[in-house]
């Protein structure tokens, strides 16, 4: 897998190379700020851009914006936000084009060595991981009671939460405490109730995820 990463604090910035490098993955570019981000994903072609929200020179969105740019510019590039914070309309925006392989977490996910690997490889290949913080103020902030999910099963919607952060289907059995063959008969009856009827299952795991965050 091929990344690029844009964080300005080089301490970070370094522990995550090493990171992604140390698990077998290269690491192409390792840039300061947004028009650096755009131009190495325009010059390597990654896999994925691993992007800080708040970056030089007003460190408000200039990771956001950029990662946007190279979304529009290099098609298929997947993006993982990182962040100190939960900054909602940048998660929403991200999401906003309908497409996989989106992720924001925050900063503190990083300390888990395996956790961030794994959602760095999870939005690469086209899935989500969504930060549990993100997730639950998505879903409060753009709530309806007249959508598609509103024909969701309380426990429907427990399991597409945590499809959202990313999790298998064993994890999410075990987090609700019921076995791998309830979560796929609910999983499939939410593809039914969505319309995501026709398309591979990776596929539609990551629109259910995507309208779930949109609301």
């Amino acid at each position: 897998m091929r990344v690029v990463i844009a964080e300005d604090l080089a301490l970070l910035r370094d522990g995550m190379i090493r990171l992604l490098r140390d698990h077998g993955h290269e690491v192409v570019a390792a840039v300061e700020d947004g028009e650096a981000l755009v131009r190495a994903a325009r010059g390597h072609k990654p896999d994925i851009c691993v992007v800080d929200v708040r970056m030089p020179p007003t460190f408000t969105d200039e990771g956001v914006k950029a990662a946007l740019e190279v979304r529009a510019q290099v098609p298929g590039t997947a993006v993982l936000i990182v962040s100190q914070y939960v900054e909602e309309t940048y998660a929403a925006e991200l999401l906003a084009d309908g497409r996989g392989g989106v992720g924001y977490l925050l900063k503190d996910r990083i300390a888990d060595v395996r956790e961030f690997v794994d959602a760095v490889e999870r939005v690469a290949g086209g899935g989500t991981a969504m930060d549990p913080e993100v997730v639950a103020q998505l879903v409060t902030r753009h709530r309806r009671a007249d959508g598609p999910l509103d024909e969701l099963t309380p426990r429907e919607r427990e399991v597409l939460e945590l499809m959202a952060e990313g999790r298998s289907n064993a994890a999410i059995a075990q987090a609700l405490v019921v076995t791998d063959g309830a979560v796929e008969k609910h999983i499939s009856s939410i593809f039914g109730k969505l319309g995501l009827t026709v398309s591979d299952t990776d596929h539609r795991r990551v629109l259910a995820v995507l309208t779930f965050l949109r609301g």
